[in-house]
């Protein structure tokens, strides 16, 4: 019983380590996603915000943004961008964000 119980403590410890380097990691990668709006606009949403392509909202626009963001609220704009649109594909190209990214890259696209 002893042996079963002294295992089975290593096994949680081992688990312990492994879950706090995944919370970790996952912190770190948010932070970074975070700070590196512009980037992430470059790879992700220039394509069509940039042009105007399928009647994107053109980075800049604000008036086209504000009147968005009026319209809908933030809510509804980063339930449009995760859930996709005819347009514009789930996540609009952004694997790795998640809603604080996106609600940066709107108020990005919208100075």
């Amino acid at each position: 019983m002893r042996a079963i119980t002294a295992l089975l403590a290593k096994t949680i410890h081992a688990l312990g380590g492994v879950i706090a380097t995944l919370i970790m990691g996952t912190a770190i990668m948010s932070h970074a996603v975070a700070a590196d709006i512009p980037a992430i606009y470059n790879s992700s949403c220039a394509a069509c915000h940039d042009s105007g392509a399928l009647n994107a909202p053109k980075k800049g626009d604000k008036v086209a943004w504000d009147t968005l963001k009026q319209k809908k609220g933030m809510p509804v704009l980063l339930n449009s961008v995760k859930s996709g649109m005819i347009q514009m594909p789930a996540g609009g190209l952004c694997e790795d964000c998640n809603d604080d990214s996106y609600r940066k890259l709107i108020e990005y696209m919208s100075k």
